[in-house]
């Protein structure tokens, strides 16, 4: 273990590669506990490196056999190499071979990168820097090399054997061994190399790509489980279409496997020609998936994908240029599911993803750039910031410079940059060239932290007939970054007329606009401050703010109540129209948080309520939006809102009262809503039908929460007669809020039908996690002890431990602090033997300066806990010195 507390890596510092790798052979021997590694590394100087420096090569807890230098055998004695490193102090200033051997332990491998035993299966994990626990290497992005790889295997234990690129040769070794060579005519970093071995089950399909070329295509799975694979092998399939009909990209391989493991980390990995999945992603069937893991199996396998060329083909210089691959995969995934579902829902979906996680990570003390500038363990800043703020940057910049200004300059990036190792100046010197922008100004996103204010203030005057918008910005302070500077902010916005009808902007302006602006209806607001008069406008207008979420920016406009029902019944926006009833609710919210604890009742707002109901009637023919009007914004999208001093107690408890005040208010129309939205026919995961389950069952929780009695009546038929998880999951996530004579036969029925399936379980166990009960924390604990609970399985600990601790804001910030002291107890016993995991679990403290003073102080007392103690990873020690910071 590392107690120390590295020098950070730094941007600045940043220099190329005293050495390249241009070729790898390697020669792989599996083996459980001592698998044998023989790399041949084909090596040079670089012209651009520091000439006569020393090779130093990367390794991390590796056992060296043998060391060799042009056939030469080196004296391992002399001191070459430790397990961490491997310097040569001297080497040949030519092209010259290094040969070694290591010997590795994967059944021993807990932390679950590098090369591993997932079951009775070998795989391997390798970004950020896992390549270095299988052989010494320039573990670094921008070292690309050619890379062919011979793996070896006893045939009975893995007669499958996978690599990247193309198989070019297999056959029979002696004593009942087998072995595959495969070879990836790209030149790629290392942490994109993988392979597999084991017993795995198939199916095999093919693509024909615009070419003409034939692709064979896997998904390899469990026995068994060959089944649940056919959704993402037809999400696959569509995926490859879609990125050549919208970004003109086509595969490049013969082959593209697919691989679902259940040890893992992450959710995926987009290794060249062999994507390593989290089998939680690549699994599903009506009766085990609901609609939300579709959805997300889809997503998932069309961003793994897309990084064969946003990722794979040009790849990130540096690990600060994190985002260059992952915010623009992000945003290319999100197309592609907008194009498969619905464009307005999808959007409406990913924003509230953004605001309840990287809002959040804004807002605290784990807060940094897009593009960090400084680092110390590189796999704590696989974040919500460099994804989906990434991703949000991305659209931003289609949106300033326009659709086909865009597109050129994402065929400019292929053309110009495939094959290299490149930088977000190389990304953005593109769309400079393909629209005549200079960037600069945007660029700045890049390098400043936190969530942007907009704040707006709006004057009409009816002699004159105008209607001015006086707009201004700020970002509050982040660490290290106390002050921050205007950033270039796209500004979609319209005029709502008192009929409900849209006032043309393009009628004119007074000043403050340009007629390209007035056209297209967004404004760039590039200083601190800017007014916009718009001329002809007879009566007062309501203005639509930040249309489509324009940019991934906090408004504060002082609209009044009535001014958002207005919006939300006449706005030609949708995502406006969500919005201005998610800001009334977040209005009547806070004012209900502050009565709780003044003592008084919750505010009741019948207002709201009836243009909910109106709302809801006016969408029903779109149910997947209908769904997303009548969710209420989350608890932490309250807690965000209010800022400081949070009571995640009168949080629930205010969220509970309006739910219950809708759900009684809304129960007739509520009830015929779930009754004709009910499931006709065998299950269909197309976007329509998952919008009527989600209309259907988002109808039900409120029911529930007005008239449990009626409500929990429903839920248990719903739950009894269900044919798909979706409406079965849904049922029993009511039910585990009911009494306990009708909560605890329906978690015990569920386990019973289910047991078999690691991934419903963890379902069972993700709805126990997130019980409002006041006992919640100890049948928590006691889970833990449950046979079928694992503290080595990521995906059963995020299920329970994870769940608690993020989404179960309440009972984890107890003001006894023991929720707080359970998570830590779990993160210094992870930390040891899995530190990625133990480090993410962490992050659920990353909000703890915002609460109020008691639950403060525990907090901070236990995050000290953890600074104290003498031995800690990297990964924790990084995460809780910037928490405490």
């Amino acid at each position: 273990m590392r107690t120390d507390i590295a020098l950070p890596i730094r941007l600045a510092d940043y220099r190329a590669p005293d050495y390249l790798v241009d070729h790898v052979d390697l020669d792989i021997a599996l083996h459980a506990h001592e698998t044998r590694v023989v790399a041949r590394l084909a090596i040079r100087p670089n012209p651009l490196g520091q000439a006569g420096a020393a090779l130093v090569l990367d390794g991390d807890e590796l056992r060296l056999l043998h060391l060799a230098l042009d056939g030469v055998v080196l004296d391992l004695a002399a001191g070459f190499a430790t397990s961490q490193r491997l310097a040569i102090e001297s080497p040949p200033q030519r092209p010259f071979v290094l040969e070694m051997t290591t010997q590795l332990d994967p059944a021993a491998n807990t932390k679950l990168m590098g090369l591993y035993r997932s079951g009775a299966a070998y795989c391997t994990q390798c970004e950020a820097e896992g390549f270095r626990r299988i052989t010494y290497f320039l573990d670094r992005p921008d070292v690309l090399s050619r890379y062919r790889v011979r793996i070896e295997a006893d045939r009975a234990e893995a007669p499958v054997l996978l690599g990247n690129g193309n198989l070019v040769a297999s056959g029979d070794v002696a004593g009942g061994r087998h072995f595959a060579i495969w070879e990836d005519p790209h030149p790629k970093p290392c942490y994109l190399f993988a392979l597999v071995g084991g017993d795995l089950g198939a199916i095999h399909d093919h693509f024909v790509t615009q070419s003409g070329r034939r692709v064979a295509l896997g998904i390899y799975v469990e026995h068994g489980r060959e089944a649940f694979a056919s959704y993402a092998m037809d999400a696959l399939k569509r995926s490859m279409r879609w990125d050549e009909t919208a970004f003109g990209r086509e595969y490049d391989l013969d082959v593209f496997n697919i691989v679902a493991v259940s040890d893992f980390n992450m959710g995926a990995m987009e290794n060249k020609g062999l994507n390593i999945f989290n089998d939680k992603l690549v699994l599903a069937s009506p009766k085990t998936a609901t609609d939300g893991d579709y959805a997300q199996i889809e997503a998932v396998i069309a961003h793994e994908y897309f990084h064969n060329w946003t990722g794979n083909r040009i790849t990130c210089r540096d690990w600060f240029q994190l985002c260059l691959k992952e915010g623009l995969t992000v945003f290319r995934d999100q197309e592609f599911s907008a194009d498969q579902r619905s464009r307005a829902v999808k959007r409406i979906s990913d924003v509230r993803g953004l605001r309840a996680s990287q809002f959040a990570e804004d807002a605290g003390p784990l807060a940094h750039n897009v593009r960090p500038e400084t680092y110390h363990e590189i796999n704590n800043f696989y974040t919500s910031t460099v994804y989906e703020k990434g991703a949000e940057l991305i659209r931003m910049l289609k949106t300033l410079i326009g659709a086909e200004a865009f597109s050129r300059g994402m065929t400019l990036y292929f053309e110009r940059c495939d094959g290299m190792a490149a930088t977000m100046e190389d990304f953005l010197a593109c769309f400079a060239q393909s629209s005549g922008r200079d960037l600069t100004h945007f660029q700045r996103w890049y390098a400043q932290a936190g969530t942007p204010v907009l704040h707006v203030a709006a004057h009409h005057d009816p002699i004159a007939q105008t209607f001015t918008l006086d707009i201004s910005q700020t970002t509050p302070p982040t660490p290290g970054q106390p002050d921050k500077s205007p950033l270039l902010i796209p500004i979609a916005l319209g005029l709502i007329a008192p009929d409900g009808g849209e006032i043309p902007l393009a009628a004119g302006a007074e000043h403050g606009a340009t007629p390209a602006e007035l056209h297209s209806g967004i404004f760039e607001l590039s200083g601190g401050s800017r007014r916009i008069t718009f001329t002809h406008v007879a009566q007062c207008p309501v203005p639509s703010l930040l249309r489509g979420f324009s940019a991934p920016v906090r408004v504060e406009s002082g609209l009044r109540d009535a001014d958002l029902l207005h919006l939300a019944a006449h706005d030609s926006d949708t995502f406006n129209r969500w919005q201005a009833v998610q800001t009334l609710a977040l209005n009547i919210l806070m004012r209900s948080v502050e009565n709780l604890r003044a003592g008084q009742p919750a505010s009741d707002q019948p207002a709201f309520v009836g243009a909910l109901g109106a709302a809801l009637a006016h969408n029903k023919a779109d149910p997947a939006l209908a769904a997303q009007i009548i969710t209420l914004p989350g608890e932490a999208d309250l807690a965000r809102e209010i800022g400081k001093n949070v009571d995640p107690e009168a949080i629930r408890s205010a969220r509970e009262a309006l739910r219950a005040n809708i759900g009684h208010s809304l129960q007739d129309m509520l009830h015929d809503i779930f009754q004709a939205t009910a499931n006709h026919g065998p299950y269909s995961a197309d976007a329509a039908s998952a919008g009527r389950r989600a209309l259907r069952n988002g109808a039900l929780q409120l029911l529930a929460a007005g008239d449990p009695t009626i409500g929990h009546k429903l839920a248990q038929a719903q739950f009894d007669n269900a044919s798909n998880m979706t409406d079965q999951f849904a049922a029993l996530d009511i039910l585990s809020r009911a009494p306990q004579h009708q909560r605890e036969p329906a978690l015990a029925s569920f386990y019973a039908q289910h047991a078999s399936d690691a991934l419903v379980i963890d379902k069972w166990f993700a709805v126990q996690a997130m019980s409002p009960a006041a006992d919640a924390l100890n049948h928590v604990q006691a889970l833990t002890q449950h046979k079928a609970f694992s503290y080595g399985n990521p995906n059963r600990v995020r299920a329970l431990i994870g769940n608690f601790a993020n989404a179960n804001p309440a009972r984890f910030h107890a003001l006894d602090g023991r929720g707080y002291d359970f998570l830590i107890d779990t993160v210094l016993r992870l930390d040891p033997t899995n530190p990625q995991m133990a480090a993410r679990l962490l992050g659920a403290m990353r909000s703890w300066r915002a609460l109020e003073e008691i639950r403060r102080s525990k907090a901070h007392a236990t995050l000290q806990r953890v600074a104290a103690q003498a031995e800690l990873s990297a990964d924790v020690r990084d995460i809780v010195t910037r928490s405490l910071g």
